[in-house]
C-alpha cells in the first residue's frame, strides 16, 4: 500500500499549484499597484500642469496673492481625477514680481498607499509601511508684455550741439529713441502669441504738453467751465447787462452763462475757455451778398406804380472768422491732481483737464473819458510780453494791468480787417509749442511702428523744460484710466509699464518784474502765472502747492521756480512708482561739475527706480539706479543699454 501510495502522480498539479501561487499572486499584486502607482503619477501630473497654465491666468488678470494660491489648490485638487486630494500637498511659488512677469511655480507631493503591502515594499520601497511619495514641479514663465512712454524734451536748448559731437542734440535723440524703438519692435515680432507685446508712446514737453486737438469734444476735458482753474484770469463780471443788454454773462452755482439774444445759437450755454476759442473773431475781407441787386423807383405814376427807376450796384458784407483755434496743450491740474493719473470726472471737477489760454497781456491802450467814441490823448502803455488783442477802448479812468487783462469784454470785439498781427509765437495758445502726444502703438506692427518713428522725427525744440508735466503725461498714456486709455489694465500682471525721461537742463519756468502791474510774476505756461491764484485756493499759486518751506511762497524768482518743480517732479516719481510704474531718467549733457546742473542730476538720479538685473557697480549690495548720465557721444550707447535693461523685462518664455 506504502509503495502504491508512491506511485500514485494525481496531486502533482496542486502542489505544483500550491508552490507557484505565491509567485503569481505577488507578480500580479506587482502589476496592480504598478499599474496604479503611474495612473495616480500621472493623474496628478496633468492636473498639475493644468493647475499651473490656469493660475498664470489668474495673475495676470490681477489676483491677489492669496486668491492666487486658493484657486491654484481648488484647480490642482479638482483635476486630480482617481487620485485622493487628501493623499496630495501642493505648494505655490509665486513670480518675484508680481508686477510684471516672473516665474510662476508649482509642486505637487504625491504620497500612493499599495493595494499589496509585500509587493509594493519589493517594488518601489515604503518600508514598513509600503507607501511611497514623490514630488513633481511645473514652471510657467509668465510672458511679458511692455508698455514704454517716451518723455522727451523739446525745449530750445535741444537745438545745441550735443558734446563731444556736431550734431544738434534734438537729432541725436531721435536717431537714439528709434533705435531703441527698432530694437524692441524686433523682439516683439517673435510674440506671435501675445497680442500688442510690446508699445511705444510718445510724449514731447517743453513749458507744458499737447494731448492733441482733436481732444476737444471728451468728457475728461472741462467742458461746462466747472474746474476752479478755469477761470483763473478771467473777470466776466465786466460783461453785464448795463453793458450790452443782448450779451452778457450771468453766474449760476459757480458757472458762467452767456446770456441775451446776441450770443445766437449759443445762448444759455456755458462761458468757457473752449467758448473762447469759439468767439474771438476777426473781420477777413468781404463778400458780395447773394441776390441783394433790387430795382430802385425813380418816378411813380398816378396810381402809384413804378414809371421809370434803376437796378442798385451789388451790396457788400463784410466776413469774420474765427481768430485761433485750441492747438492741444492743457493746464496742470491743481493739487493733488496734477501728481498723479486720477480719472477725470465732472463729480470732482478739479480733476477735469482745462484748455491753456493764455490772456492778451495789458499794451497800449488810448482813453476816451468822453464815452464819445473817440479816444483822448492820455494813453497808458505796458511793455507785456503777449500782447495779441485789443484792450477794451471805452474806459473813463485809469484802469490798472490787471483789469486790463483780465476784462473779458475786449474778447468779443471784432479785430478790423488790416489790423496789426501778433508777434510770432504770441496769443491765446502761447508756450503750447510741441506737437501732440502719439498714445500707445504696438510696434509688433510696422503701420504703428512708423507712427512712433515719425512723431519722433517731427519733434521740434522750442520753449522752457517742464519736466513734471512731462513726467506726468508719460504716466497718464502708459495707465489704463482716462484720457488715454490704451494701456492694460492697472492690475494686470505679466506687464510692466515704463517712463523714460530724457531731459538736457534743469525745469525752468520764466519769472518776470511785474509787481504792481498785472502781478502774473511769470510767463504763461502749464501752471498759469505764479502771482495769480484761482478761486478757493488761498494765497498760494498751483505751482507752489505741497511745496516744502525751502520753497518761498512769494518769492517770484526764476530760481524758485526751478526748486518748485523739483519738489513736485519728485512727488510725480513717488507716486509712479508706489503705482508699480518704472521710471527711467536720462539727463543729457549735464556737467556734474555746475551746482544748477549737479542738482538736476541729482534729481533725475533719485526719480528712477531701481533695476531689476543689475547692481550698483560701487556698491554690490545694493541695486542699480535706471538713471543714465549721457552725453552727446555717448546718447547713442545709453540708449542701447536701456533697450537691454527692457529687453530683461520682455522675457519669451
Amino acid at each position: 500500500m506504502i509503495r502504491k501510495f508512491g506511485r500514485d502522480r494525481r496531486g502533482n498539479y496542486t502542489l505544483m499549484t500550491a508552490i507557484t501561487i505565491v509567485p503569481l499572486m505577488g507578480g500580479l499584486a506587482l502589476s496592480v499597484d504598478y499599474s496604479e502607482l503611474l495612473r495616480q503619477k500621472h493623474s496628478a501630473l496633468n492636473a498639475l500642469d493644468a493647475a499651473g497654465i490656469a493660475t498664470a491666468q489668474q495673475i495676470v488678470a490681477g489676483a491677489s496673492d492669496a486668491d492666487t494660491v486658493a484657486y491654484a489648490k481648488n484647480f490642482f485638487e479638482a483635476n486630480l481625477g482617481p487620485v485622493n486630494p487628501a493623499d496630495t500637498l501642493l505648494t505655490v511659488t509665486l513670480p518675484n514680481n508680481n508686477a510684471g512677469g516672473g516665474t510662476l511655480k508649482l509642486c505637487s507631493t504625491l504620497t500612493y498607499h499599495p493595494y499589496f503591502l509585500p509587493a509594493a515594499t519589493m517594488l518601489i520601497g515604503g518600508g514598513t509601511t509600503g507607501d511611497t511619495t514623490f514630488t513633481a514641479c511645473s514652471e510657467i514663465r509668465l510672458k511679458n508684455t511692455l508698455e514704454v512712454a517716451l518723455v522727451l524734451d523739446n525745449s530750445g536748448s535741444m537745438n545745441d550741439l550735443g558734446s563731444g559731437t556736431g550734431v544738434k542734440r534734438i537729432d541725436l535723440l531721435k536717431t537714439a529713441a528709434k533705435q531703441l524703438v527698432d530694437t524692441l519692435a524686433l523682439q516683439a515680432q517673435q510674440m506671435k502669441q501675445v497680442s500688442k507685446p510690446v508699445q511705444f508712446s510718445l510724449v514731447p514737453f517743453a513749458a507744458s504738453v499737447n494731448v492733441g486737438p482733436t481732444h476737444d469734444l471728451d468728457g475728461w476735458m472741462d467742458q461746462d467751465g466747472i474746474s476752479p482753474i478755469q477761470h483763473e484770469d478771467f473777470d466776466w463780471t465786466t460783461m453785464t447787462p448795463a453793458n450790452d443788454p443782448d450779451r452778457y454773462a450771468e453766474k449760476l452755482n459757480g458757472v458762467w452763462y452767456k446770456r441775451g439774444t446776441g450770443w445766437g445759437e449759443t445762448q444759455d450755454q456755458p462761458l468757457t475757455r473752449f467758448s473762447l476759442y469759439a468767439d474771438i473773431t476777426v473781420e477777413s475781407g468781404r463778400e458780395e451778398v447773394p441776390n441783394t441787386k433790387q430795382y430802385i423807383c425813380d418816378t411813380y405814376n398816378k396810381k402809384g406804380n413804378c414809371s421809370s427807376g434803376h437796378w442798385t450796384t451789388p451790396e457788400y458784407i463784410y466776413t469774420t472768422s474765427r481768430y485761433a483755434s485750441w492747438q492741444g496743450c492743457v493746464e496742470a491740474r491743481p493739487y493733488p491732481y496734477n501728481n498723479d493719473d486720477t480719472t477725470p470726472n465732472t463729480a470732482t471737477p478739479a480733476t477735469l483737464f482745462v484748455p491753456m489760454f493764455a490772456p492778451d497781456e495789458a499794451g497800449t491802450l488810448w482813453l476816451d473819458f468822453n464815452r464819445d467814441g473817440v479816444n483822448d490823448a492820455t494813453y497808458l502803455s505796458y511793455s507785456y510780453g503777449n500782447n495779441w488783442w485789443a484792450d477794451w477802448p471805452y474806459y473813463t479812468d485809469s484802469p490798472t494791468a490787471s483789469q486790463r487783462q483780465s476784462d473779458m469784454r475786449k474778447y468779443f470785439l471784432v479785430k478790423p480787417y488790416g489790423s496789426k498781427s501778433a508777434a510770432s509765437g504770441d496769443g491765446p495758445n502761447a508756450s503750447c509749442t510741441t506737437n501732440p502726444i502719439t498714445p500707445l502703438k504696438d510696434v509688433s506692427q510696422l503701420a504703428q511702428k512708423e507712427e512712433i518713428n515719425d512723431a519722433i522725427d517731427a519733434m521740434a525744440p522750442n520753449g522752457n523744460t517742464n519736466v513734471p508735466e512731462g513726467l506726468a503725461w508719460g504716466w497718464r498714456t502708459v495707465s489704463s484710466n482716462e484720457p488715454f486709455t490704451e494701456g492694460r489694465p492697472n492690475t494686470e500682471k505679466g506687464n510692466d509699464k515704463v517712463v523714460i525721461v530724457l531731459t538736457d537742463g534743469a525745469n525752468t519756468y520764466s519769472a518776470v518784474s511785474d509787481s504792481g502791474y498785472a502781478n502774473n510774476r511769470s510767463t504763461y505756461a502749464a501752471y498759469g502765472y505764479t502771482g495769480l491764484t484761482y478761486p478757493g485756493s488761498g494765497s498760494v499759486t498751483r505751482l507752489f502747492m505741497n511745496t516744502s518751506t525751502d520753497i518761498g511762497k512769494t518769492t517770484y524768482t526764476g530760481a524758485n521756480y526751478t526748486a518748485a518743480l523739483d519738489e513736485q517732479m519728485q512727488t510725480l516719481c513717488a507716486n509712479a512708482k508706489n503705482s508699480n510704474v518704472l521710471v527711467m531718467t536720462v539727463a543729457l549733457d549735464l556737467s556734474t561739475t555746475d551746482a544748477g546742473d549737479k542738482k538736476a542730476l541729482d534729481a533725475l538720479k533719485a526719480c528712477s527706480s531701481d533695476s531689476r538685473f543689475r547692481k550698483d557697480p560701487t556698491d554690490p549690495t545694493k541695486p542699480a539706479k535706471l538713471f543714465w548720465n549721457a552725453t552727446g557721444a555717448t546718447l547713442s550707447d545709453n540708449f542701447k543699454e536701456i533697450a537691454n535693461e527692457l529687453s530683461n523685462l520682455r522675457i519669451v518664455g
